[in-house]
């Protein structure tokens, strides 16, 4: 990106707090930043950062988010397509696409995510633990993987066989995974 891209970022810094780390001296405090950042389009990235002024911790975490953006495939640019449910540890979220003109009925933090994304029209809920680190995260890490079909399953991942129901029985995850796209095709058989 160039530096008038870059410059033309939205960028939220959604969580600034003091931490401590115990040493040998005490209590050595710092400061801690979530960012994120988007251009409206569809791209959006997360950083954190540790420094000692709150500052440094942006500037660090605003750099991080902009190395981490990934494209996020929106439906009509307005909205997700579909209902997408995922859970980070006791953190679950519940993203629903709904029509033109209703607006972000959300978490705050999934606002700002979603404002960064160049998404108009969503409602979420989030169950579970409410931890803003926690939300951000779950939120962009749905936003950049999007639903995923029905028993796709964790290929290269898992070892074993999985069960094709419209074809010829049983294959390896392997096999299933090379006819997907998700595994190199061995050439040199």
């Amino acid at each position: 990106m160039t530096p008038g891209e870059i410059r033309s970022l939205y960028r939220f810094p959604l969580v600034v707090k003091r931490v401590v780390t115990m040493k040998s001296k005490g209590k050595m405090p710092s400061m801690y930043a979530l960012v994120v950042v988007g251009n409206g389009r569809g791209l959006v990235g997360t950083g954190e950062g540790k420094d000692d002024t709150a500052q440094k911790a942006v500037q660090k975490a605003f750099n991080q988010a902009v190395r981490s953006m990934d494209y996020v495939e929106r439906y009509e640019d307005r909205t997700v397509s579909g209902t997408m449910r995922s859970n980070f540890g006791s953190c679950k979220v519940e993203m629903r696409s709904r029509p033109p003109g209703f607006g972000l009925r959300v978490n705050p933090y999934i606002h700002q995510v979603a404002k960064a994304a160049g998404i108009s029209d969503l409602s979420a809920k989030v169950y579970g633990s409410r931890n803003p680190t926690r939300v951000i995260k779950l939120a962009v890490s749905m936003l950049h993987g999007g639903s995923n079909p029905l028993d796709m399953g964790g290929f290269g991942r898992e070892k074993g066989q999985r069960r094709n129901k419209k074809t010829k029985g049983m294959e390896t995850a392997e096999a299933i995974g090379r006819a997907r796209g998700r595994k190199a095709v061995d050439v040199s058989a």
